[in-house]
């Protein structure tokens, strides 16, 4: 078929016609977006500048705030362009690398979240080692380690995706995620079983191990005291609830992409943007009210001290 070989833009049909509501579905996801980026940045601004925040820790979870802001920035500005549009399109080679950003940073998330499991470990349950455990260097190649492997999992499905023809050219969603197979002519096995692979590679052995790490932790604070105790809380509860946040959203994504069409195209559309929403503003809501140093920072840079 000449659309197999020549296809080059695809539709994307996941958005609700309703030209009476557009400027106010653009008006509350651009507000979105310049939350996200602002919140985010200002907590990554703030790790950067004082020193006292320039430990593994910190670091990580700045790491993990820009992943935040470049996952926004790969979706919300197209978003909002075809809300104002009245043709939905995106370019195949654009479409994939859209597909391919959103994965990668997707799944560096868990890597970064068992990177500061790791961290935690270290410095509650051995903390006379954790100098010499958690240097620059370590952090650096965690970091690296981290965005590497992720990048290389996530390149090989799309690779894979770019060189299998295409016998559809509408694609049931606002931007593309795994809705992309459907497009196919074939649904490819190699790409199913690396699928499965790179789930628990870069998913569910993550996951384990942080479950791991932090029972190791909770155990151990247990029975060394208050002070224990109470360091494990203010470090790892929001490590948790950023996982456990993290974890749900991928999970639907996985499922929004699987339902069929016994959903409405509205009632789909609004849990799509759940997606995209909810994590990217939890993140530093999070970090920012229950990290003690980040909030007193915080505090200190909206509320400052009035000399009279």
């Amino acid at each position: 078929m000449d659309n197999e070989t020549k296809a080059t833009y695809i539709t994307l049909d996941g958005y609700v016609e309703d030209d009476k509501y557009r400027y106010v579905y653009f008006f509350i996801l651009f507000t979105a977006y310049i939350l996200i980026i602002c919140s985010n940045s200002t907590i990554v601004c703030l790790i950067c500048t004082y020193k006292n925040l320039h430990e593994p820790m910190y670091i990580f979870i700045a790491a993990l705030l820009m992943n935040s802001v470049l996952f926004s920035t790969t979706i919300y500005p197209k978003l909002l362009n075809d809300i104002l549009s009245d043709k939905q399109i995106i370019s195949l080679s654009a479409c994939l690398l859209q597909f391919f950003i959103i994965y990668f940073l997707a799944s560096s998330e868990f890597l970064l979240l068992a990177a500061m499991a790791y961290d935690r470990y270290v410095s509650i349950c051995k903390p006379l080692q954790y100098p010499t455990v958690m240097k620059n260097t370590t952090v650096s190649i965690l970091l690296v380690l981290t965005w590497f492997v992720s990048a290389c999992h996530s390149a090989v499905p799309a690779i894979l995706s770019a060189e299998t023809k295409l016998c559809h050219l509408t694609m049931k969603g606002i931007f593309c995620n795994n809705a992309i197979y459907e497009l196919l002519c074939l649904h490819s096995g190699v790409i199913t079983i690396y699928g499965v692979v790179a789930l628990i590679d870069l998913a569910i052995l993550p996951v384990l191990f942080i479950v791991f790490t932090y029972t190791k932790i909770l155990l151990i604070a247990y029975h060394r005291g208050r002070e224990v105790r109470k360091k494990a809380a203010e470090t790892c509860l929001p490590h948790l609830l950023v996982l456990i946040s993290f974890s749900c959203l991928c999970a639907y994504d996985i499922s929004i992409a699987r339902v069929e069409s016994n959903l409405s195209k509205t009632v789909k559309l609004l849990m799509t943007l759940q997606t995209i929403l909810y994590h990217p503003l939890f993140n530093p809501l999070i970090y920012g009210l229950k990290m003690k140093e980040i909030s007193k920072h915080l505090k200190t840079l909206f509320c400052p001290v009035k000399i009279i």
